[in-house]
């Protein structure tokens, strides 16, 4: 794996957590869900970045036409990065938060990414750990 991937990682690391810290704070306040939602966007952005470098890296697969999101969320499942097709749920939460200007969205969204997303975002933290554990 390249130097890239493993800052990328760290990074997906750093902001998962501080995503978790969601966990513990007020979900009434404005300034909390917005906080909350700008660092899931950026959570699932490294999260998709992470698997697009393991699948191209590690598992070699280089056959992507356009490299998208959706489409390495897909190959991430076959490759068993990810188990679960809650990711592409996930990526529909974070391109409509990108568009909820009156943030019409951004509550039930918000209780939907500490309740549910965070999980997955720990598994898959997980798996990639397991993963680096057995190559090296």
């Amino acid at each position: 794996m390249e130097e890239r991937f493993y800052k990328r990682y760290e990074s997906f690391k750093r902001s998962l957590d501080a995503l978790a810290e969601a966990r513990q704070r007020d979900m009434s306040d404005s300034f909390v869900l917005s906080g909350t939602t700008a660092k899931f966007s950026i959570t699932m952005d490294l999260a998709w970045k992470v698997m697009k470098d393991i699948i191209v890296g590690y598992y070699e697969i280089a056959d992507f036409v356009t490299g998208s999101p959706k489409e390495v969320l897909k190959k991430a499942f076959q490759a068993k990065l990810i188990s679960d097709d809650t990711w592409l749920e996930m990526l529909r939460t974070r391109n409509e938060l990108a568009h909820d200007y009156d943030g019409a969205i951004i509550k039930s969204a918000c209780m939907t990414i500490i309740g549910r997303y965070l999980d997955l975002f720990y598994d898959f933290r997980n798996t990639v750990d397991e993963l680096l554990k057995e190559s090296l």
